[in-house]
């Protein structure tokens, strides 16, 4: 800000507000009424005037430095204290010039620092209000992460995230404007509570892991201890089970730390492995063993196939009982080819099979009997049916006549169906 020029009071000019006796009383002229100011022995009517006129404008410089800061609109700290200690000044009436000029200025300034004061004010409220919102929020999210159900929580970045907010706490604190000591206390109180109760909820939800951590490495240990027994077992079904069992028993238990969950893992399944590495070697070596055998029954295969469709029921059976015999001696077959081997066998058997029912079905003595006694009765009812007709047309009843045709239709139908059943018997 600049500095204002230097005031000076003319001393003619200041005279018409003075009157200065031989011996150096001066008296200030206000309104008619006389003030005595001082005296300045000693010295001219002359000096004595200036003395007290520079008194004025040392006053009135002041008042022009406070008017440029109230109209550059600058903080107005203690403007309002340096105008009222001026007006002070000026009414003790012990300076000479227009004083109640330079107390009306005074005055104005006054107002007018008032007017920046409220607006300060309004500024440093709506500040005290986005902080205090701040402030309330920053709280309300440590009490929420302080509330949650600790097995739900991610504590890692929870505990981040609590200590960020402990972060802008301090730097509200620090550069923040102040809410006053009651609201700030208050904010604080519930912010450490949260703080204490997220501590204490932590402490104990990494103390029930480690409790479980333990238990679950201690019953893992105890899986892995049976499973390192059963290594170099070679009844390879039932030890096979016993593993499937285990692994069962693995899968229920609860989990350690992921690093020791990690490790103990490994060492089961070494331990699997070496069982089910020696199981396969000696399985390969019995696949090897049977590759033979394998080579036969491709070849009996394919003769048991050249049976099908059966034409000679006969030939087909005494040509699969020689099959099924040397399929017998030919022994076992690799593991992986069992089922393919054994089900194509099987579906000529069943074709086989199928043959012989259906010609025991078509020379079955008691199926050929029912049919023919079915014949008879239907012959006879044929045989009525057509006399009924008959006589029906003689009387000419067309009612009858149209009864009588559709019961010996449906009948001669039925007739045709079991004579055509009765040649496939015989």
């Amino acid at each position: 800000m600049a500095t204002p020029p230097a005031h000076s009071t003319p001393l003619a000019e200041a005279g018409k507000f003075a009157r200065v006796e031989e011996d150096g009383h001066v008296f200030l002229l206000v309104d008619g009424a006389e003030h005595p100011v001082g005296q300045y022995p000693d010295a001219s009517r002359e000096e004595a005037l200036a003395y007290f006129v520079r008194k004025y404008d040392d006053v009135a410089s002041q008042v022009a430095l406070l008017e440029q800061r109230v109209q550059a609109k600058a903080p107005s700290s203690d403007m309002a204290k340096t105008a009222k200690h001026l007006r002070t000044q000026v009414g003790e009436r012990k300076m000479v010039g227009d004083v109640l000029a330079l107390e009306a200025r005074i005055d104005t300034l006054l107002e007018a620092v008032r007017g920046i004061e409220q607006a300060e004010r309004a500024v440093q409220d709506e500040l005290k209000a986005k902080e205090l919102a701040a402030r309330e929020a920053i709280v309300a999210e440590a009490e929420e992460l302080a509330g949650r159900d600790p097995s739900t929580v991610q504590w890692k970045a929870s505990s981040t995230r609590m200590n960020e907010l402990f972060e802008l706490w301090k730097a509200a604190q620090k550069n923040g404007p102040r809410l006053g000591r009651g609201t700030e206390d208050a904010l604080w109180k519930r912010f450490r509570s949260s703080r204490t109760v997220f501590d204490r909820h932590r402490r104990a939800y990494f103390s029930q892991l480690d409790t479980d951590n333990a238990e679950a490495k201690q019953a893992k240990e105890a899986l892995i201890t049976r499973a390192e027994q059963l290594a170099d077992s070679t009844d390879w079904g039932q030890t096979a089970a016993e593993y499937r069992r285990l692994m069962d028993e693995w899968k229920a238990s609860k989990r350690a730390s992921r690093k020791d969950d990690d490790a103990l893992w490994a060492r089961f399944r070494a331990a699997q492995d070496r069982f089910f590495e020696a199981r396969k070697s000696v399985n390969e070596a019995v696949d090897e063993e049977y590759a033979g055998n394998l080579v036969v029954k491709e070849a009996l295969l394919k003769e048991a196939q050249q049976i099908l469709p059966v034409r000679d029921l006969a030939a087909a059976r005494k040509a699969l009982t020689s099959i099924r015999d040397r399929w017998d001696a030919a022994g076992k077959v690799p593991r992986a080819d069992m089922g393919r081997i054994d089900g194509a066998l099987r579906q000529v058997e069943d074709a086989v099979k199928s043959a012989e029912d259906e010609n025991w079905t078509r020379t079955n003595p008691e199926t050929k009997a029912r049919t023919n006694s079915a014949l008879s009765q239907l012959e006879a009812t044929i045989a009525q049916l057509k006399e009924d007709l008959a006589a029906a047309e003689r009387a000419g009843d067309a009612k009858k006549i149209a009864s009588a045709r559709e019961a010996l239709a449906a009948r001669e139908q039925w007739l045709e169906m079991l004579q055509r059943s009765a040649r496939d018997f015989s």
